[in-house]
């Protein structure tokens, strides 16, 4: 707390601190205590006036940093602070379509108005309507996942690594599951593959190289303590050169010879083929089950588009017993998932119509131009903003699919980018800008490289470009 006035006011004594009870009867603190209620405002001035009374016994504060008028202002400012969502909404300029640390895919309009009719109003979640009794919660979108996918069952949990999670531990406990060394991929979080499968009780086996696995190397490694050959979507990185790995047709044929369930980690959960929009072929999950593999498990808010939840879908014996195992009540999803889930897959039943209804894909394929004429309505506001000494350009640049989709490619954007014109330090100076956005009351997300702040504007909607513009134009750094 900084002095409210001049060093010239006389030091506050102990005894001119105010009662609480003073305080709290004061009219100016009516409006805080019936939007916070009695219980929190109180505790609140305790703490304040506690610490109020320190600062005066180390004669810190004057007679005016304890009138309680100054108190309730101060007393306000802190309700507001703590009450305050530590869950923000953000303004994402990364360049990063499915940013994991920014919530992932977004989801359409749709999907957000089932989970609202949800909140509000009970559900048949777990209620079958037809037989009067208990349901599966599963079998409301269960049929859904099996007519996109081609899977004969499925079952849905929380994320895509509790799903390999609950495959794992519920057909290779204790048993033998042959990946390729190639594919022992680290996802977000320091959360590898190999630590999946030791908290799953299973027991890795490595087979082939980094660059380099064969149909032989799977093929030694099968013995009777073999539970399971696995695949890993690499889809967080590539390996490029002189690489090779055994196609998964002959893989499915080797298991089937063996009895030994196939089973693939495709983890971004492409349901349709992107290319026929512009973007590069991502393997859908359909192609891997028309394959013959045994189970697939991928990912719901990634380029699916939806929710966060994580699927196994394939073989329904398999399903069945997956789907008894004690782990599955513990990661099932709950009734907001499914809504949303339901929604969003829905619209995969008109593909034709998935690039204007679907948010994920919407942004993935907005054009370049379009992109680069909202880049420039907002170039001089954010100039004015910054002031001489940054330097702020409209520039084309690449943006970011992320969250494990297409490691290696890129899409045309345009954004804005800042350096520092001045005569200091340029990387202090970006930094400080850098946090100057980070801390608007909507954070402005961007990207720092090579000393410049790089503002992609692929993820932003026409009310964010306005809300910048006049923020922008009212405010400066």
């Amino acid at each position: 707390m900084t002095l409210s006035t001049s060093s010239q006011q006389p030091l506050a004594l102990p005894a001119d601190l105010p009662a609480l009870d003073k305080v709290l009867h004061k009219p100016e603190l009516t409006p805080a205590i019936n939007q916070h209620g009695l219980t929190l405002v109180t505790q609140q001035l305790r703490l304040l006036l506690a610490q109020l009374r320190t600062r005066v016994l180390q004669q810190q504060l004057t007679t005016a940093d304890v009138d309680p008028a100054y108190i309730i202002a101060q007393l306000i400012e802190r309700l507001n602070a703590l009450t305050a969502s530590k869950l923000k909404t953000v303004i994402n300029l990364t360049g990063t379509v499915l940013h994991t640390n920014l919530g992932r895919a977004l989801l359409p309009d749709c999907a957000v108005e089932a989970v609202t009719q949800v909140l509000t109003q009970p559900t048949n979640l777990e209620f079958d309507l037809a037989s009067g009794k208990r349901g599966d919660r599963d079998s409301l979108i269960e049929e859904l996942i099996c007519e996109l996918t081609g899977a004969e069952a499925a079952t849905v949990v929380n994320n895509n690594a509790a799903a390999v999670l609950l495959m794992l531990n519920a057909l290779a406990s204790q048993k033998e599951v042959i990946v390729s060394r190639g594919e022992l991929v680290e996802i977000g979080g320091s959360f590898r593959i190999p630590d999946i499968m030791s908290s799953a009780g299973s027991k890795l086996v490595e087979v082939g190289t980094t660059n380099r696995t064969h149909y032989a190397d799977y093929d030694r490694a099968i013995n009777e303590h073999t539970a399971m050959l696995m695949k890993v979507h690499c889809s967080n990185y590539a390996v490029v050169g002189f690489t090779k790995e055994t196609d998964l047709s002959e893989l499915v044929k080797l298991g089937q010879q063996h009895q030994v369930p196939v089973t693939v980690d495709l983890g971004s959960g492409t349901l349709v083929d992107l290319a026929q929009w512009g973007l590069p072929h991502e393997p859908t999950v359909k192609e891997i089950v028309d394959a013959g593999v045994d189970l697939v498990t991928f990912s719901g808010d990634k380029l699916l588009g939806g929710p966060q939840a994580g699927f196994i879908v394939g073989r329904k014996s398999l399903i069945e017993i997956i789907k008894k195992h004690p782990l599955k009540r513990a990661l099932r999803v709950g009734k907001l998932t499914m809504a949303a889930l339901e929604s969003v897959l829905s619209l995969y039943r008109s593909p034709e119509l998935l690039p204007e209804r679907l948010t994920t894909l919407r942004l993935l394929t907005r054009p370049q131009a379009e992109i680069q004429q909202q880049a420039e309505r907002l170039q001089s506001s954010l100039q004015l903003a910054v002031g001489g000494d940054y330097q702020v350009s409209c520039a084309p640049m690449h943006s970011q699919i992320g969250s494990g989709a297409m490691p290696i490619e890129s899409l045309p954007s345009f954004g804005l980018v800042v350096h520092y014109a001045g005569s200091d330090k340029a990387g202090r100076q970006i930094m400080q800008l850098e946090r100057w956005l980070r801390n608007q009351s909507q954070p402005i997300i961007g990207r720092i490289h090579k000393n410049a702040i790089y503002l992609d504007c692929r993820c932003l909607t026409a009310q964010q470009a306005s809300l910048l513009q006049e923020t922008w134009s009212a405010t400066r750094l």
